[in-house]
């Protein structure tokens, strides 16, 4: 398989597309005024302390307040086998014992703000490098789950508690798999650096000062998703490909020479399709190449993905039509995932099977095609309904919520109502008017949709108001009206 990584920057705005096998897998976009805030470590004021959600809300000096969960406080033994290790309740002390209104605390964000949520917090503090995590507050040392090689497992390990000071904790991660001490090595030098710096920051701080940020996106990619598997990292600002030249000369030197600045006249975007990706990535319906689609809607308590056969009529039985589709849909479904950075609760409604073999294959293809994944991912067993439930690790905004807005046609609805449903709430308007208020005649102001609706297909029904109120009632289309949108003027 090959990969790319594409870069594109102009002054106020940074993407990158993730390309395997000629085929856009992930989008990551950053905008100056609107950066991420993961990673960032902020000095902040305890606003609010709330019992009985086990949390408090933190004052970091953003838009909201931010949520610190006591779960995300307290100092339990980490499970050194994976970085995300879910905490026992009964280990979480009550959040009244942790932190107390106006008290000062050092916390990191592990979750952008989403929707009308705040950004997500947590005291347990970790500096990420190329190869390590740095957990300064802990003596942990892990592994990523990632690597599942045991014996792997172990030499890492191994590794790192010959490198670990007193005091800190240290997590391998992916990009460590296959290591000797050296590079580990000077991982720990710098991730160490920064710490003292960070330390240093912290102790003066002041409320809602931030003392560390994460690096900007493109340097933050080539962090994180740079590895062997990557043929070419192709950068289309000179001044950006500069930094990331030198950051990979200082970080990733035998794979400098894979960085390369792309001089075309042409955006380097649409020399490979990833602009026309990003609009369709923004559509409800994917078409897959039997024939038949995927539906996707995202709402704010789950996304949903229905599979649908379309035009695809198989070639033996309705059961083999509805394998086939699901296999296809398993692995579009998957790659939709990671390219629209869906995240939180999923549920996919796969076209009904009755063979228990071929319920268990769409599955497998589904986790198989998930395992490339950045994000974790958890999926579980096929209900009766033929429907999978699964979770994805949402830390930032999908694809749609940062490029797009609510509808104001239809107040993000994504439906809107009809002319003639218009219609009869403009009549209902105007005779509810005229009982409370005297005048000569009247004006109605509308879409020009609806106003034609009112004077042809309506206009036996207008004479019969007319009649009934005693008022002549005359109809001005507004251009700029959207079609829910009227006024009734009485003059």
């Amino acid at each position: 398989m090959t990969e790319e990584i594409l870069i594109n920057v102009t002054p106020r705005e940074a993407r990158v597309g993730v390309v395997e096998n000629g085929v856009l897998q992930e989008v990551h976009i950053e905008r100056s005024g609107r950066r991420g805030y993961v990673g960032n470590i902020y000095c902040g004021r305890v606003k609010r302390v709330m019992p009985g959600m086990q949390a408090a809300f933190v004052d970091i000096g953003l838009e909201r307040s931010a949520f610190l969960h006591a779960a995300d406080m307290a100092h339990p033994v980490l499970n050194a086998e994976a970085i995300d290790g879910a905490v026992p309740a009964a280990s979480v002390p009550p959040i009244t014992e942790l932190v107390h209104e106006g008290q000062r605390v050092i916390v990191q964000v592990i979750k952008d703000p989403i929707g009308s949520k705040g950004a997500r917090l947590s005291t347990h503090l970790s500096i990420p490098s190329r190869y390590l995590v740095l957990l300064p507050d802990s003596a942990t040392l892990g592994v990523s789950a990632r690597i599942e090689d045991e014996a792997e497992r172990e030499r890492l390990r191994g590794l790192l508690t010959g490198l670990a000071g007193t005091g800190f904790g240290l997590i391998a991660r992916t990009n460590a798999e296959g290591l000797g001490a050296e590079p580990l090595r000077e991982d720990v030098a710098y991730v160490t650096r920064v710490w003292q710096k960070v330390a240093a920051a912290m102790a003066g701080a002041q409320l809602g000062e931030r003392v560390y940020e994460e690096p900007s996106l493109p340097l933050r990619v080539l962090r994180d998703l740079m590895h062997d598997d990557i043929e070419k990292v192709r950068v289309d600002s000179r001044e950006t490909f500069q930094r990331t030249l030198e950051f990979a000369r200082q970080f990733m030197p035998e794979l400098t020479g894979r960085v390369e600045h792309y001089p075309g006249e042409r955006p380097i975007f649409d020399l490979y399709g990833v602009e026309d990706e990003i609009q369709k990535a923004l559509r409800k319906d994917v078409p897959l190449k039997s024939g038949g689609d995927l539906v996707i809607d995202q709402t704010e308590a789950m996304t949903t993905i229905d599979v649908n056969t379309g035009a695809y009529l198989g070639t033996r039985n309705l059961e083999e039509t509805a394998f086939r589709t699901n296999l296809e849909a398993a692995q579009a479904a998957a790659r939709q995932l990671r390219l629209r950075n869906l995240g939180g609760i999923i549920i996919i409604d796969f076209i009904d099977m009755h063979d228990d073999e071929h319920k268990r294959q769409v599955l497998r293809t589904l986790e198989k095609a998930l395992a490339r994944d950045h994000a974790k991912t958890t999926v579980y067993d096929m209900s009766p309904l033929g429907l999978v439930e699964m979770t994805r690790k949402r830390t930032t905004e999908s694809l749609a919520r940062q490029l797009c807005e609510p509808c104001p046609a239809c107040a993000g609805r994504g439906i809107r109502k009809t002319a003639e449903t218009v219609g009869f709430e403009i009549f209902r308007e105007i005779t509810r008017a005229v009982r409370q208020f005297n005048a000569e005649k009247l004006l109605v102001l509308a879409a020009p949709d609806v106003v034609a609706r009112m004077l042809e297909e309506e206009a036996s029904v207008v004479a019969e108001l007319e009649a009934f109120i005693g008022k002549p009632i005359r109809f001005q289309p507004e251009e700029q009206y959207g079609q829910e949108q009227f006024d009734v003027v009485l003059l």
